[in-house]
């Protein structure tokens, strides 16, 4: 509209945008001709997910150190543009490796080029997988840690999803299982823990992570 100054006055609309810590749910949409899951980040927040800005909050080092070592094998499902899975493929070294898992090819593909930049790739296999299955019987009894960080409110049941996992662990085998808290509340988290129990897997102790709750798991005694 005019001023009274004869200018033009313009009204600028402030639009904010509220980062989450890690997923956020959103409605099903389609990235080419692959359907995304229901409640699933979605490919282009992956690059300020991975921003190391959020190691002010949580730091990968910290978390993982105590549960990973060189030459480990370590699958994670919904990795993102790889916050954790840069820092644990420098752990596992040469002689270890990560699978990635994730239903949306940008997300991997941005996981492979910061791979390639942090000199890690090789060390890394992605593999694009269905909302319904991890596809990971090939890996059954494989796996040293299982990296379920903030994925398993995005499942569409997280008890088929704790049993795919549980498959591919190895007899001494562990599963870091954190969820954040403001996504999933004490009685969700709760739930989900149970989902892991029918699964055949329990609790060895309680992991003191920032803004999650946190748990590691293992399989059951035969």
């Amino acid at each position: 509209m005019a001023s009274a100054h004869g200018g033009m006055q313009l009204h600028v609309r402030r639009t904010v945008l509220v980062i989450p810590r890690r997923k956020i749910g959103f409605a099903e949409r389609t990235e080419g001709e692959r359907p995304m899951a229901h409640r699933v980040c979605p490919w282009w927040l992956g690059y300020l997910l991975a921003s190391p800005i959020r190691r002010w909050v949580e730091n990968p080092e910290e978390i993982l150190t105590p549960h990973i070592r060189e030459g480990m094998t370590v699958l994670e499902p919904g990795p993102g543009m790889g916050f954790f899975t840069l820092p644990v493929a420098r752990m596992v070294g040469t002689s270890g490796r990560v699978v990635a898992l994730d239903i949306q090819p940008r997300m991997l593909e941005g996981l492979r080029l910061r791979a390639v930049k942090a000199g890690v790739v090789s060390r890394i296999e992605t593999r694009l997988v269905q909302p319904d299955s991890l596809g990971v019987e090939d890996l059954r009894g494989k796996v040293d840690v299982v990296l379920a960080f903030a994925v398993v409110h995005e499942m569409p049941c997280a008890e088929m999803f704790f049993r795919e996992v549980a498959g591919t662990l190895k007899p001494d085998g562990r599963v870091l299982f954190a969820e954040p808290e403001g996504h999933v509340n004490p009685k969700k988290f709760a739930e989900e823990t149970s989902a892991a129990s029918l699964a055949g897997l329990e609790e060895a102790t309680r992991l003191a992570v920032k803004r999650s709750h946190a748990v590691l798991l293992r399989k059951k005694a035969a």
